[in-house]
């Protein structure tokens, strides 16, 4: 057994009244251990190899640029329970443009580890804007919380909503206004 397998195992061990020797749990370790080798992928990824930035590829373009809904999964760093929902990512390019898929990467390997929605959001954010060097950035993830829905005050449906922005989209209202005026959430749409 690997050290995950074993970790795994005590863990169908300690949980009281279960019998961790029956047969639909005996290949739950390693099915828990290639999982989790999934879901805290992140980890091996350096978020800047996969943004791909073209210098001045869109000949100059210096309007918003904003995808809605990438789909977020992680897990919880006080808990290890699940989180999830959307991620709306928006930047104002200076002269150079990052594929458009990159950014649902981006979004992916910082969600593949233990994580706080807060920093999520905060480090999504700072990467692009560091990288991309854009005129601005904006941030802004919707999630819901397992740790509320499945525990403690065990309330579904409350989605929880962090905000990081950068440059132009921060500082100029106008900006800032355009960018939460194009974002779902804004026009009182659920989370998943």
């Amino acid at each position: 057994m690997s050290v995950r397998e074993t970790a795994v195992w005590g863990l169908l061990e300690s949980v009281e009244g279960e019998d961790a020797t029956r047969e639909g749990l005996l290949e739950t370790p390693a099915r828990v251990a290639k999982a989790y080798e999934h879901w805290f992928s992140g980890y091996k990824s350096d978020p800047k190899d996969v943004l791909k930035v073209f210098k001045d590829g869109a000949e100059g373009y210096d309007e918003m640029v904003l995808e809605t809904d990438i789909p977020v999964y992680s897990t919880c760093e006080h808990h290890m329970a699940p989180f999830f929902g959307v991620a709306h990512i928006a930047y104002i390019p200076s002269g150079a443009v990052v594929g458009l898929s990159k950014l649902v990467r981006l979004v992916d390997i910082f969600a593949r580890r233990l994580q706080v929605q807060e920093r999520l959001t905060a480090q999504i954010a700072d990467c692009l804007n560091d990288e991309l060097k854009p005129l601005g950035v904006g941030v802004l993830i919707q999630c819901r919380h397992m740790c509320i829905e499945s525990r403690g005050v065990a309330t579904p449906g409350v989605i929880t909503t962090t905000s990081a922005l950068r440059g132009v989209i921060k500082n100029e209202p106008e900006t800032r206004a355009e960018f939460l005026s194009l974002i779902p959430m804004v026009q009182k749409r659920g989370v998943l």
